[in-house]
């Protein structure tokens, strides 16, 4: 696979043979054709340095959003998306967090697509019912062997 070239105007490929043509070019499948690789502005590409302090501070900050996203996983808060969130960031300027992300899509998509099918869904809707068929017996054997006492309720003794 093709990952670009540090010269000015060389843009890099995918292993599928997509290229970028153009800001958010799609084809007629709805894919996404861009091409891999650096998402800066042209004059920042065009300047070494200047690239390089760039993707420094997309790294930092992905960095930063991902590290949130980690402490949100036990903490309150929507971890998950915010780590996928940083992976987007890193996303505009590096190659590798792109095949993440579009793996990452791809295997949403099929989940998604899985959980739609009619069969699994039956499935899923008898399990859930059975379920809470059972949490209903069980919180009902409960409140009968002991009772309903409401926190208000309880007298200091």
């Amino acid at each position: 696979m093709n990952t670009g070239s540090d010269r000015p105007g060389e843009v890099a490929a995918a292993s599928d043979g997509a290229t970028m043509e153009g800001p958010g070019k799609e084809a007629d499948d709805g894919r996404d054709r861009r091409g891999l690789g650096s998402r800066a502005p042209e004059f920042v590409r065009s300047r070494r340095a200047l690239h390089l302090s760039w993707q420094v501070g997309v790294f930092v900050v992905g960095l930063a959003v991902v590290a949130a996203g980690v402490v949100m996983l036990p903490l309150p808060g929507p971890g998950w998306v915010v780590i996928f969130g940083g992976m987007a960031i890193w996303a505009t300027e590096f190659v590798w967090a792109q095949l993440v992300l579009r793996w990452t899509k791809r295997k949403v998509t099929e989940a998604a697509q899985k959980a739609l099918d009619p069969k699994v869904r039956r499935r899923n809707i008898i399990l859930t019912v059975t379920g809470l068929v059972i949490v209903a017996v069980l919180v009902g054997i409960y409140v009968w062997k002991f009772g309903l006492v409401l926190p208000w309720s309880i007298r200091h003794q």
